[in-house]
């Protein structure tokens, strides 16, 4: 038997220990995954203090629990049964898990299951608790097993600390492809200042969207995100005028081709409402932030104007490496994350020391 560290929730509102545990074995479909990166939630210290109050139907995992939502390493072993993947291999590992067989599993649409989960952080479902007893090692830890299939193929010139923002970007990404956005298209991002928000402009930007609109609270972040392409970037500080007026404003009174919510969980939902108004005759509106509570929509509105209101959770593994070799080719350029890093010793006060940040600009990780 050999030994890993691990840093583990065994309570609500405690802090993590550090570990010593087991190291898994790769059952045979599985990987074992030396982790080099783990990318940090930015508001983690929200999830393992609050959420079973907040959101009692989504469940964490069973206590003690190991969270670490998006880590990226080097492969150590595999299973009997794994063909394509190596030892030696450096990869990202998505945590969308699911149950693999039934109807919207066989069809490619695991995040439609019953059973998803993202592993090392929480699930959308009551059922999920049986997904984490199958993969109950997030990215907290020195090893963790992942099944083959969730694993996303790094190219050299992407950093461990690159892929651990991987699973923002790809969110993003996966929102955007719902949203059709590409080249001749224009888009409204709400909340473009935040971690979701950059993501989905440098995305925007690497997929040929002509204009890029942008909402947010903080001045110098929004003039940032601006100034990453000044000529088809425009922002503006919410609370000077209604969002959506002036989106339709730039476009001579057409709109968004779509709008992206990108807003926290617990952000103000009237500024959804607000931007939705933002989009044109026909067009689509995803959320991918979560805004809580029920936003009151306008079905009439919702008819007249043909629009689409979509919620979008995650990315599937295939859209992974599509981003990935975006970033290989020189299509994407992840350049802007500045990464702050943590020792797996530091990970209490990595999580609770979140809340200075410089919007989507930061990449907080912990290193195991």
């Amino acid at each position: 038997m050999t030994l890993m560290r691990a840093a583990r929730l065994h309570e609500i509102g405690q802090p993590m220990s550090i570990d010593e545990i087991e190291t898994p074995e790769p059952r045979p479909t599985d990987v074992l995954v030396r982790v080099k990166a783990c990318g940090i939630v930015p508001n983690m210290a929200n999830v393992i203090n609050n959420w079973p109050t907040w959101f009692p139907h989504q469940p964490l995992a069973k206590f003690p629990a190991i969270f670490g939502l998006d880590p990226a390493g080097v492969v150590e072993a595999v299973g009997s049964a794994v063909i394509h993947t190596k030892p030696g291999d450096r990869v990202y590992v998505s945590p969308l898990r699911s149950c693999g067989d039934c109807a919207a599993c066989r069809d490619g649409r695991h995040s439609h299951c019953r059973y998803y989960t993202l592993n090392g952080y929480f699930s959308t479902q009551r059922d999920g608790q049986r997904i984490f007893d199958l993969y109950p090692y997030g990215g907290f830890a020195e090893f963790m097993t992942a099944p083959q299939q969730s694993l996303v193929h790094l190219p050299d010139n992407l950093t461990f600390e690159q892929a651990g923002r991987l699973g923002y970007i790809g969110t993003a990404y996966g929102a955007l492809r719902m949203a059709d956005a590409g080249p001749g298209t224009v888009g409204l991002i709400d909340g473009i200042t935040g971690t979701l928000g950059v993501a989905a402009t440098k995305l925007c930007l690497a997929l040929g969207v002509s204009r890029i609109l942008g909402t947010g609270r903080n001045i110098e972040l929004l003039h940032r995100v601006k100034a990453i392409a000044p000529d088809r970037i425009e922002v503006l500080e919410l609370g000077q005028c209604s969002s959506g007026a002036w989106a339709k404003n730039l476009t001579g009174g057409e709109g968004a081709d779509f709008v992206i919510s990108a807003l926290g969980a617990q952000a103000d939902h009237d500024t959804m409402i607000d931007s939705m108004r933002g989009v044109r005759r026909g067009g689509k509106v995803v959320n991918i932030g979560g805004v809580a509570g029920a936003v009151p929509v306008d079905m009439k509105w919702l008819m007249d104007e043909q629009v689409q209101l979509i919620g979008s959770n995650w990315f599937t593994t295939a859209q992974g490496q599509q981003i990935v070799n975006m970033v290989a080719t020189g299509t994407l350029d992840l350049s802007y994350l500045e990464h702050v890093c943590f020792s797996l010793d530091e990970v209490n006060r990595a999580i609770s020391g979140l809340t200075d940040r410089h919007g989507g600009f930061s990449n907080y990780l912990v290193i195991p």
